[in-house]
């Protein structure tokens, strides 16, 4: 078993690698996975550009590795078009709906942080007075105080939202089904999270590098950027799912509004008004995103110059 726990400095060093040093590297950690795991392993294959590459690397050394893709219906009908394309892709659904993960726990906003902080908050019980103390005062439970836990001033509104938040969406439709399949097939993940996509992910690999063995999962292109993917597409002339040709750069759940209000315009919805009209009024009417957006104060209607 590999230690890989990293310092800021040497995933840095990582990420200035020549493309052609990070496939070498990524290749041998696949194959250190691989046999840790005698075969046992799958490659999480979400239609993305990332996964992409990162089921080309692994099947450029064992070609029969299994895919494995999660169908939430939350997906681009343009990723599950591209989807299937592809051979040897298990495909795996989650027990609920979104609509019904909506009724039951609330919408997804701002941040899986904030969004769990908000949940806690709203649902006041004995058993979570502690917490809700951490979250709202910022004191533990032996009484000291810490920032890191407290809710910012800037989103305490919502704790008094006219609807549900919670953060728990993520672990039913996505989770839940990976657990489910793991057990099940005994296998391992692959998966093609980069350190550089937000700052949550940074921390995470930081502390295990690219073999989490405690959750069963290797990040072989942990330490490669935007640019890498883009360029590793372009030497190997790899298709790509069409999606990436509309304006729209993350491809994971449509309808989903963690970071939103970070986006410039057009958002993600503004530009699925124009490119997916159909689903756009779904989400926003029949799923109640409209009211979820309008209470945030994010603009989801296209620009008059943006109907050009």
């Amino acid at each position: 078993m590999i230690n890989c726990k990293l310092k800021l400095w040497q995933l840095k060093q990582r990420q200035t690698l020549s493309l052609d040093s990070k496939i070498k590297l990524s290749l041998n950690r696949i194959k250190d996975w691989y046999e840790y795991y005698d075969g046992k392993v799958y490659v999480s294959f979400s239609g993305g550009k990332d996964s992409t590459v990162l089921l080309h690397l692994a099947r450029s050394i064992y070609p029969k590795i299994e895919a494995v893709f999660v169908d939430t219906g939350l997906e681009y009908p343009e990723i599950r078009s591209f989807v299937s394309q592809f051979d040897n892709v298990t495909i795996i659904r989650p027990k609920m709906s979104f609509k019904q993960v909506l009724d039951t726990y609330g919408y997804p906003c701002i941040s899986k942080k904030v969004a769990r902080q908000i949940r806690d908050l709203q649902n006041p019980t004995e058993k979570n007075k502690n917490t809700r103390k951490l979250y709202f005062e910022g004191i533990k439970k032996d009484g000291t105080k810490t920032k890191g836990f407290k809710l910012a001033k800037k989103w305490r509104y919502l704790i008094k939202a006219p609807f549900k938040i919670s953060e728990r969406c993520c672990d039913v439709i996505k989770k839940e089904p990976i657990h489910r399949y793991e057990k099940a097939s005994n296998k391992k993940a692959i998966i093609g999270n980069m350190a550089s996509d937000s700052n949550q992910r940074e921390i995470a690999y930081l502390r295990t590098g690219c073999f989490n063995y405690k959750r069963g999962q290797c990040l072989p292109i942990g330490f490669w950027t935007e640019k890498d993917i883009w360029t590793y597409i372009k030497k190997y002339s790899l298709q790509y799912c069409s999606i990436y040709n509309t304006g729209v750069k993350r491809t994971g759940c449509m309808f989903c509004m963690f970071g939103v209000h970070l986006e410039k315009n057009p958002n993600r919805f503004q530009l699925m008004q124009i490119t997916h009209p159909l689903l756009y009024k779904y989400c926003l009417y029949k799923l109640g995103l409209k009211e979820v957006l309008q209470y945030l104060g994010i603009e989801f209607e296209r620009q008059p110059e943006l109907a050009k």
